[in-house]
């Protein structure tokens, strides 16, 4: 900490400036008291007579709480000794003994905290999530000075509340957020208007909790997990909440409008929830537990076996894997060579090329479809020509002209197949596309043919 607390007579006031705006680069501005800040802002008329009315002033420093909360020191009782865990203005979390109110830790954020959740001992271990002014959680632990973990919102907190091993945020969005303790996002649902508190609602009498959710409509709504449980209606727009123990009631809840209101609603004792009473979620059926059968002989020996063996099954998996995408390749690769494949893989001519067959036999009909998938570049110089076993089949036309092909229309060609063969069996025909004064067909479609019906070729 520095400060222009005392001055010597030999010091002027443009040496104090240099000397106190390096040791501002080094510990930065939330290092300096307030006093050493507004002294630096000065021009340098007013620093001398600023220096002379605060060099004899005891040196202070003072920050702003911005949140509270309590720990339990060694023992988790209700009753037990609690610690004062205090965020403050100048990004740090402090933590007081409750007996002397001495500082017992010290940690650091990266920004200034707003909202925190505590959970464990503090002579055992314990955890801190803090939403801090930057938009982000950050998780504080026992053994670290600083904030580990972060989570970035997307929008600045409006509220914090800690649901069993999850953190629920809510935000300036209009969004409810529901994240693990390890930052992992579970759920998040729009809400009809914007967020001003949040409260925790834990009726432990029947085990149940939930999250108050106030809003500017004058609504609190009260959500189970993720579903909308029930809806509170108020006069007034809702700005402070509080659940717990008032009186001899264990379960009230006062609520502090914006007008000023105090709002008291009791919880009645025989009050019954129905795990199904809230509206969507999983349906009554999805809750009963199944039979499931006991682990046999075989089933532990196999789990044995996988246990022991984890690694040469992983390497035969990987190995398995690889010879699959080499197949798979290799496969690829032919189909272009052989130009089995069905749409030209050529930049120069693409052309697409399809066939289907009509009728129960023995006289079937082939319908062929050519299309030019160029946007610009017509075809020319084309025909059809056919391969298939003659002892089964025979074709109409084995050879088909193709005119000019003119880029966006398809152009239908037909021929009729002959199949000779009474035995119940069917081949495929291969339809090929070739250029004139080539052998080598660019595309190829093959036809498996249907079985022909015996009856009508005897």
């Amino acid at each position: 900490m520095t400060s222009v607390g005392y001055l010597q007579e030999t010091i002027d006031m443009k040496t104090m400036k240099e000397m106190l705006e390096g040791i501002r680069n080094e510990v930065t501005e939330r290092g300096l008291t307030t006093r050493t800040q507004r002294f630096l802002m000065l021009p340098e008329a007013e620093m001398q007579e600023f220096a002379d009315v605060h060099k004899h002033t005891p040196l202070k420093r003072q920050t702003v709480i911005t949140c509270l909360d309590t720990m339990k020191k060694s023992m988790a009782d209700g009753d037990a000794v609690s610690c004062l865990v205090l965020g403050t203005e100048n990004r740090d979390i402090y933590i007081l003994d409750p007996e002397a109110f001495t500082v017992l830790s010290v940690l650091t954020l990266p920004s200034m905290p707003v909202f925190m959740s505590v959970s464990g001992l503090f002579d055992v271990d314990f955890r801190i999530i803090v939403a801090c002014r930057d938009g982000c959680l950050y998780t504080l632990k026992r053994d670290a000075a600083e904030a580990k973990s972060k989570v970035d919102l997307g929008s600045q907190p409006v509220g914090l509340v800690r649901l069993d091993k999850n953190i629920v945020v809510g935000c300036m969005d209009q969004t409810l957020r529901c994240y693990s303790t390890k930052g992992r996002k579970l759920w998040s649902i729009a809400l009809p208007a914007t967020i001003t508190t949040l409260e925790l609602m834990d009726q432990q009498r029947h085990g149940f909790k939930a999250v108050l959710v106030a809003l500017t409509n004058c609504q609190v709504h009260v959500y189970k997990d993720k579903y909308l449980v029930d809806v509170i209606t108020c006069d007034d727009v809702i700005t402070g909440m509080k659940f717990g123990r008032y009186g001899r009631e264990d379960s009230t809840l006062v609520m502090v409008s914006r007008g000023g209101g105090i709002l008291v609603k009791m919880l009645k004792r025989k009050a019954q929830f129905v795990e199904g009473s809230h509206c969507g979620g999983p349906p009554l059926t999805q809750m009963q537990k199944l039979n499931i059968p006991k682990k046999t002989k075989l089933f532990v020996d196999q789990t044995m076996r996988e246990r022991d063996n984890c690694v040469l099954m992983h390497l035969t998996f990987q190995h398995d894997l690889y010879r699959l995408r080499f197949n798979t390749a290799k496969a690829y690769v032919h189909s272009l060579q052989s130009s089995l494949n069905p749409i030209s893989t050529s930049l120069t001519e693409p052309v697409k090329l399809s066939a289907t067959v009509q009728g129960m036999g023995p006289t079937f009909r082939m319908n062929i479809q050519l299309t030019n998938t160029s946007r610009t570049l017509p075809s020319i110089d084309w025909f059809i020509s056919f391969q298939y076993d003659e002892s089964m089949y025979k074709l109409q036309k084995c050879y088909l002209p193709v005119p000019i092909l003119i880029p966006g229309l398809t152009y239908n060609f037909e021929t009729k197949v002959l199949c000779l063969t009474d035995k119940g069996i069917s081949d495929k025909i291969k339809v090929m596309l070739l250029k004139h004064k080539s052998c080598i067909p660019v595309i190829t479609a093959v036809v498996s043919m249907p079985v022909s019906d015996v009856q009508e070729i005897a």
